[in-house]
């Protein structure tokens, strides 16, 4: 959540009609709303489909970065943060996945 929240208020910065905005935003989204729906499904091996899904925002990060939309700060953070998430979602799947 806290990621999508970020995204929201880096993206306020970018250019108003960008259509990465909102690719961005749906895919920030995308996360949790991923991870709440997988949690209600039956079995694990669903639940580990749905986490697999909503990875998916770092190829928009990298090109708003390449754009200039994006400074280097706001890059590293926000990069840093994508790669903890997608590691332990990462690490969540796998263990899902031997039960």
């Amino acid at each position: 959540m806290n990621l999508a929240r970020s995204i929201y208020q880096l993206t306020n910065t970018f250019p108003r009609y960008d259509a990465i905005i909102n690719q961005m935003q749906r895919a920030a989204i995308s996360i949790p709303s991923n991870i709440a729906e997988g949690s209600s499904r039956i079995s694990t091996t669903e639940f580990a489909r749905y986490l697999e899904i909503s990875v998916g925002l770092e190829t928009q990060i990298e090109l708003s970065y390449m754009l200039k939309y994006i400074n280097d700060n706001d890059y590293d953070s926000i990069i840093k943060n994508i790669n903890s998430i997608e590691r332990r979602l990462s690490s969540f799947i796998k263990k899902l996945r031997t039960q």
